[in-house]
């Protein structure tokens, strides 16, 4: 994955917590049918020049509709 701003690298895999909280933040989405919800963990990547940071989930696919 490469920054978008300055198209370094970016370091991924970093977790993401709200300070204060050990349980972090989570994606969800309602969905149609029996299996309804869907929900993930965001993960970071930080680019190592500028500073950018950009979340995203590694199941991704999950989401569509």
């Amino acid at each position: 994955m490469n920054c978008t701003h300055c198209n370094n690298e970016m370091v991924k895999g970093c977790n993401v917590n709200v300070e204060g909280v050990i349980y972090g933040i989570k994606i969800s989405k309602k969905r149609k049918g029996l299996f309804n919800k869907v929900s993930a963990k965001p993960k970071a990547a930080v680019c190592s020049n500028c500073g950018y940071v950009a979340f995203y989930i590694d199941d991704f696919k999950q989401f569509r509709e």
